[in-house]
């Protein structure tokens, strides 16, 4: 594939992330932030970045070098005119976001393919923003971008199937791996993802265990690499809320994905996790495993869990959010389950998994535990 001029707006995080993979890559990068610090900083940590990676011998000295050699930081948008392909990283709000693609629309060439790393907001919204709606699409990376395999490809409906193809070839000549995504709320991982907070949330509301114990359980009983609250609180409580938020809300408030009190009162006293030193845990101090471990609760608490967490992807399929395959790919390669949801539900049992479900509707009577018709299919 030919080494196209890649606009990446935004210098956050993410925003360094997809630059970085990109020039490694071979692109040249047009890395712009209208903050002039964080466009700096961004700068010093990219070749901070590579210097390291040159020291661990992961990449040679000449392709450090070679590499921070393909970026160009500017200040204004104008600096992106002759890229081929634009990236947005900004805020996760609609508003600015529609506002950055009105004006970029004016700035680049009508072959110019935009994009945005948007994680939960409507594809088809942003691209409603463009007059030439037919060259957007949404590329999700996830975080790490240097370190994550996956990247969510999600076509708006306006989307050309040209332009599709475009998108999953370039990214997966990163070295990333692709799925395609339906233009849903959440697309498929963070959809997917959400019963893995709530109901962990819910089951320490309702008085079953606290938060140490339903992470060692998920860990412990199932082989995840961090419970919910500890990745919740790795996320940041912030994140992961504004996210549920958003989901739900465009979901026409769907219970399934109602956000909790506890989480909100964490966000407003400003408990968002690790980076702030207190989330979930105190992280002034060393975070304990349970002292005393009573195995049938861990295994209630984490098939309770894993059972909300195969119906959601079973509804996924059912409303063909992605295909079964793309559905087992995102949830191990975007957020490192050990296994897909849909192969663990075939061998735990697909009977168990609706017995377990109905049973929890009977009990509370509440929709977030209704079962998927496609599990009931299945059978």
């Amino acid at each position: 594939m030919n080494k196209i001029t890649i606009g990446v707006v935004g210098a956050g995080t993410m925003g360094m992330g997809i630059a970085q993979v990109a020039a490694m890559a071979g692109h040249h990068v047009v890395l712009t932030d209208s903050n002039t610090t964080g466009l700096q900083k961004a700068q010093t940590q990219l070749q901070d970045q590579l210097n390291r990676l040159a020291e661990k011998g992961k990449i040679s000295n000449a392709d450090a070098v070679a590499t921070f050699g393909r970026f160009y930081f500017s200040e204004n948008l104008n600096a992106c005119a002759e890229c081929e392909l634009i990236i947005e990283a900004v805020i996760e709000d609609l508003s600015v976001k529609k506002s950055l693609f009105e004006t970029l629309e004016k700035t680049v060439s009508s072959n110019c393919i935009l994009a945005s790393n948007t994680s939960s907001l409507s594809v088809t919204s942003l691209a409603s923003s463009c007059k030439n709606p037919e060259r957007f699409i949404g590329m999700h990376f996830f975080n790490p971008v240097p370190l994550m395999p996956l990247v969510e490809i999600i076509p708006a409906i306006q989307t050309i199937s040209s332009n599709i193809q475009m998108a999953k070839d370039l990214v997966e000549s990163w070295g990333k791996i692709t799925v395609i995504a339906k233009d849903t709320p959440g697309f498929i991982v963070n959809r997917i993802a959400r019963p893995y907070y709530s109901e962990a949330i819910r089951i320490f509301e309702e008085g079953f265990a606290d938060f140490a114990t339903i992470d060692y359980a998920m860990t412990s009983v199932y082989g995840f690499k961090m419970g919910p609250f500890a990745l919740m609180d790795f996320i940041g409580n912030d994140v992961n809320y504004a996210v549920t938020k958003s989901v739900w809300e465009a979901c026409f408030y769907e219970p399934r994905y109602k956000p909790s009190f506890t989480q909100r009162n964490l966000v407003a006293a400003g408990w968002l996790g690790k980076k702030s030193g207190k989330g979930y845990y105190d992280y002034s101090k060393e975070i304990q495993v349970p002292d005393t471990v009573n195995t049938e609760l861990t295994k209630n608490i984490a098939w309770r869990i894993l059972v909300m967490l195969i119906n959601e992807a079973a509804d996924a399929l059912y409303y063909q959010i992605a295909s079964r395959e793309d559905i087992e790919i995102a949830m191990c390669k975007g957020v490192n389950y050990p296994k897909g949801l849909l192969q663990w539900a075939d061998e735990i049992g697909i009977k168990n998994c609706i017995e377990t479900l109905d049973r929890l509707f009977n009990q509370y009577h509440e929709e977030r535990y209704r079962c998927s018709v496609a599990l009931k299919e299945m059978v």
